[in-house]
């Protein structure tokens, strides 16, 4: 526990927080005194929920698709009912495929615009007027490297992701004289259950991927992006907004 009062009497919405990035958030942000709502596809995410209230936190966890926009209103609802209106939202859910461009499926590409983009979309059309009425709030979103530079054989990734930093610095000019910051953060290679699951197609050349790790392909670990999260969630970040945020052990320098 870092500092406990940080979000004292704040409600905190994290999505993909069965696991990864965003279970590491869902608990730093409870760790810093929010009551986290843990939105997740996968049932596993009530784990997450348990282990903060182990800890002697506030969460609630229920599944959601956040492409949904029924099923978004339904898991805000809950949350906001239990917890009262959201000040902090942290879109993590997220889904990578690879693929050859011109072999690549349009099904794989609607769904990681669908998660990746439409989703954080959704989340912050759904919270945005509890955020107005109740003295504003911070949305911060996590990107990718991959939307910052080109990125072989991820086009669905690697576009939806470019469009999560534009979404954020979109969020972040309308709201700024409302009390409603936004960012976005870009991380580089993360050890998630999502990165080690991943397929490279046949007959890739491993050339073109390197960009995306850290020398010695060096990968992070969750804690450290949901670190840089909380504190751009938190009033120490309030004169950041409308930023893209690399955390990549210099890979876009």
């Amino acid at each position: 526990m870092t500092t406990p009062s940080r979000f004292d009497g704040r409600t905190a919405l994290v999505t993909g927080a069965a696991s990864g990035i965003g279970k590491a958030t869902a608990l730093r942000l409870a760790a810093d005194g929010a009551a986290v709502g843990c939105l997740d596809m996968a049932e596993s995410v009530h784990e997450t929920a348990a282990e903060i209230l182990a800890a002697g936190g506030q969460a609630v966890a229920t599944t959601v698709d956040v492409s949904d926009p029924d099923s978004v209103r339904a898991a805000v609802d809950l949350v906001e009912g239990d917890f009262g209106p959201t000040r902090i939202l942290a879109n993590v859910a997220g889904v990578l495929r690879f693929g050859v461009f011109h072999e690549s499926s349009v099904e794989d590409f609607d769904l990681q615009v669908a998660v990746n983009l439409k989703g954080p979309f959704l989340m912050a059309r759904a919270v945005i007027p509890s955020m107005l009425a109740n003295g504003g709030g911070a949305i911060t979103t996590v990107a990718s490297s991959a939307g910052v530079f080109g990125q072989a054989y991820m086009p669905g990734y690697a576009a939806s992701k470019g469009g999560v930093a534009m979404l954020s610095r979109a969020i972040a000019w309308e709201y700024q004289k409302l009390g409603i910051r936004s960012n976005a953060v870009a991380p580089g290679g993360v050890e998630t259950n999502m990165t080690s699951a991943v397929t490279f197609p046949d007959g890739i050349d491993f050339e073109l991927i390197k960009k995306t790790a850290a020398p010695g392909y060096k990968m992070m670990q969750a804690t450290e992006p949901a670190a840089l999260i909380a504190f751009l969630s938190s009033d120490e970040a309030a004169a950041i907004s409308g930023t893209v945020i690399p955390i990549d052990f210099g890979i876009t320098a």
